[in-house]
């Protein structure tokens, strides 16, 4: 899935192209043939498609590169920057077990680099892999856009693989495509800190010019430990299952370990005319879905009502309304938006227009106690009289009742609520029993009688 952090990701990657007046790439990285299904490609290109991450170039496959990867290896091999390795992964796994008895770090030790295997039989039956020949002096320093200087040196690293049964392996596969692609800057999580000396030494080794990094802190749940299953929804298109509002999610997630003075809401065009990755925090950010959900209720507000009745029509429909027969859906989102945190929520207020409302008995008996049941018949005789179904005929129906009656306004509203609407809230009655219609309401009453 693309989870929230990759997602934050990519939006930085947007902003930082955007901001520039350069190039946003779309690259799947599939080489890993076991995790990446067709299915899991897709829900990247949905979840980039529903945030409105606009890419000017890709997608790129890397399966479809294999060809440019194996001739940089066959160059690397010739000229001694790569060699084969025959160990096979039991004659690894003793290597590594005796390392860690005598409390080295496991790592792998150079056995099959050339100037070690002088004579050495190759073993039959054994498929090499090809490691990268890593400098022993030295260290890979570099200035991360968020972390500043980082350093590692080389006697930390050993020679990793860059191919394996002539498929390349993510490191080595990567720095051809930043080289190839003229990549400038590569932002990721800040779990890839590890990879990136490694791959810094590649670029060098290919003679290529090494990209701008910046690492960013991962995204942690509320009680500050590392965001998974257990914290709730991870996975972006969730969030769209859920009935957010792509713009809040992008909001939220670019807000979530960057800032930006007092900004908190504003527009994907202002994100990127102010965005800098060094404003980005060095610390691990923490998910505070009150927080989303207001921001998402902003955007509710906000958002068009014919887009809202788009979004919501299937939700409602999946509740057993039926939408066309009954009022219009862009009217009734205009009417309960403001009232509604998600989609998801909107489509359960707007529901009892859309069905024949379930009344609760008990709730029912309750409300038509005291004068209700009388108020409510009242209230339908006034309505059949009326010819124009406007918000305020209908108010002026509610006050003659309460004048004849000598009552009180919820001795009628709420009736009307509960076995009309069968909702305990409702936005302006008044405006509610327009959308609902004439017909309907003076059916829906004669029902409680």
């Amino acid at each position: 899935m693309m989870h929230l952090g990759t997602a934050r990701t990519a939006i930085y990657c947007w902003a930082v192209a955007r901001h520039f007046g350069g190039k946003f790439l779309l690259r799947i990285e599939d080489t890993d043939q076991v995790r990446s299904t067709q299915e899991a490609v897709q829900v990247i290109l949905d979840g980039m498609k529903w945030l409105n991450l606009d890419y000017d170039e890709g997608p790129i496959y890397q399966m479809d590169r294999l060809e440019r990867y194996r001739e940089i290896v066959d160059q690397m091999l010739a000229d001694g920057r790569a060699y084969y390795c025959y160990a096979t992964p039991e004659e690894l796994d003793a290597m590594r077990e005796e390392q860690k008895a005598k409390g080295l770090k496991p790592r792998y030790d150079g056995r099959w680099r050339p100037e070690n295997c002088v004579g050495k039989p190759i073993p039959e039956g054994v498929k090499p892999v090809i490691r990268f020949r890593n400098p022993d002096e030295g260290a890979v320093s570099w200035n991360d856009a968020v972390y500043g200087t980082i350093t590692v040196s080389n006697s930390e690293l050993d020679d990793l693989i860059i191919m394996r049964n002539g498929i390349p392996t993510y490191n080595f596969a990567v720095v051809v495509d930043d080289w190839d692609m003229e990549v400038s800057h590569v932002i990721r999580g800040a779990d890839h800190i590890n990879n990136t000396p490694r791959q810094i030494n590649i670029y060098r080794a290919l003679g290529a010019e090494v990209p701008v990094f910046a690492h960013l802190p991962l995204i942690n749940g509320q009680d500050g430990q590392k965001l998974s299953k257990r914290h709730g929804t991870v996975s972006v298109l969730e969030y769209e299952r859920q009935g957010y509002l792509p713009e809040a999610i992008f909001n939220y997630l670019a807000r979530l370990g960057w800032g930006h003075g007092n900004m908190e809401k504003f527009s994907r065009d202002e994100l990127a005319k102010v965005f800098e990755l060094a404003d980005c925090s060095r610390a691990a950010a923490r998910i505070d879905w009150k927080k989303l959900d207001w921001l998402n209720q902003q955007y509710m507000k906000e958002a068009d009502n014919a887009r809202l009745a788009d979004l919501t029509k299937a939700r409602i429909e999946a509740r057993g309304g039926d939408v066309e027969h009954g009022p219009d859906l862009a009217a009734v989102c205009d009417l309960l938006k403001s009232r509604s945190g998600t989609l998801e929520k909107l489509a359960d207020n707007a529901l009892f227009f859309y069905v024949e409302p379930k009344v609760d008995a008990e709730e029912a008996a309750k409300v038509l106690a005291e004068g209700g049941r009388e108020a409510l018949k009242l209230f339908g005789e006034k309505l059949a009289a009326v010819t124009d179904m406007t918000p305020e005929n209908v108010y002026g129906c509610i006050q003659a009742v309460m004048e004849e009656q000598g009552i009180a306004m919820k001795v009628l509203a709420n009736p009307l609520r509960v076995c009309v609407c069968a909702a305990e809230r409702t936005p302006q009655i008044d405006k509610t029993l327009c959308l609902i219609g004439k017909d309907e309401v003076l059916a829906r009453i004669a029902r409680v009688e």
